[in-house]
């Protein structure tokens, strides 16, 4: 197909010319058509971009939405995490130190190291800043807390430990055979003196029993005394168990221990007598806390139902006239 000419009359010379375009014609619409469709191409990249997503953003999109899911699965774990915690230091401080009688961790020491969101704040320059700031501080909230936690045990373990050497060298059974509970003769505090015959304040408890009868040592502990040198109590023992106690074991027939010498708990220490002011063969039972006597009724846990305890204490309460 031949190119199409195009012709013009020229009332100059009264003839038909040939139309010749001007080649700055021709650049300026090249140059025109170039722009038109850099525009057009320009605006369909635009549209492109910014309502449709490239396979590569896609698949950045997909990453970020499974990480913000996950972050919020941590989210919900470290809120379990700090409410077991919680609990942990609630039995913490109102049952283990309590049993253990230490001071609970005070919560400004539990807080303490543990900012606020501003430890954080160059995660703000991040997407989804707040939800890895408050991701963040719950974490090195949890951390120090366990940290903490972790220094509290260590110090229950070891008071445990002290606790069950405490115990062992805590008065805890009764210093004779005393199955059917019969042999209390006289309980702590006023009672008349068998040989004065006047009120006086009876400092341990009277077990009757026939001469020769065991005598136990109620505590682990060293013997400091065993002789007969304190007036009144005859051949005596005197243990010391630390720990601010001591006990006494008076009017005995015969020693199985000596001064100096370290006992446990149950060990035959001496025999029942009748020795010093005594009016019949007994054992005459003490026990001091911090230079202060107290009733040995209260040091019998070990070897007594709760039955027989009260039943114990009935008769230690009963008036009576005591055997030294």
């Amino acid at each position: 197909m031949a190119k199409k000419v195009k012709y013009f009359y020229n009332p100059a010379n009264l003839r038909f010319e040939k139309h010749v375009t001007p080649r700055w014609v021709w650049t300026l619409r090249i140059i025109g058509w170039i722009s038109t469709a850099a525009v057009f191409a320009f605006i369909i990249v635009w549209i492109a971009y910014t309502y449709f997503d490239s396979p590569k953003e896609q698949y950045l999109k997909n990453q970020i939405s499974e990480m913000e899911l996950e972050l919020d699965f941590m989210n919900s774990k470290l809120d379990t995490m700090a409410v077991v915690l919680g609990e942990m230091t609630e039995r913490d401080d109102n049952i283990y130190r309590v049993i253990f009688e230490a001071e609970p961790v005070s919560r400004s020491e539990r807080m303490a190291g543990i900012g606020g969101s501003e430890r954080f704040q160059r995660m703000n320059k991040l997407d989804n800043a707040e939800l890895l700031i408050n991701t963040a501080t719950k974490l090195e909230r949890i951390r120090r807390q366990m940290v903490i936690q972790s220094k509290s045990f260590d110090e229950i373990s070891e008071l445990v430990s002290n606790k069950e050497q405490l115990l062992s060298h805590t008065p805890s059974i009764q210093p004779v055979s005393n199955k059917d509970l019969e042999r209390i003769a006289s309980g702590f505090g006023w009672r008349i003196h068998p040989i004065y015959k006047f009120a006086k304040f009876h400092e341990g408890l009277d077990f009757t029993a026939p001469k020769g009868s065991d005598v136990f040592a109620t505590a682990d502990g060293t013997v400091v005394l065993a002789d007969n040198s304190q007036s009144g109590f005859g051949n005596c023992i005197v243990i010391d168990h630390g720990y601010g106690y001591k006990t006494r074991y008076a009017h005995l027939s015969a020693f199985k221990v000596r001064a100096g010498q370290k006992i446990k708990r149950g060990e035959l220490i001496g025999l029942v007598g009748n020795t010093g002011l005594s009016t019949a063969p007994h054992l005459h039972y003490e026990v001091e806390k911090n230079g202060t006597k107290i009733d040995p009724i209260n040091f019998f846990y070990n070897d007594l139902s709760a039955e027989e305890y009260a039943r114990m204490i009935e008769i230690a309460n009963r008036s009576n006239q005591s055997y030294d």
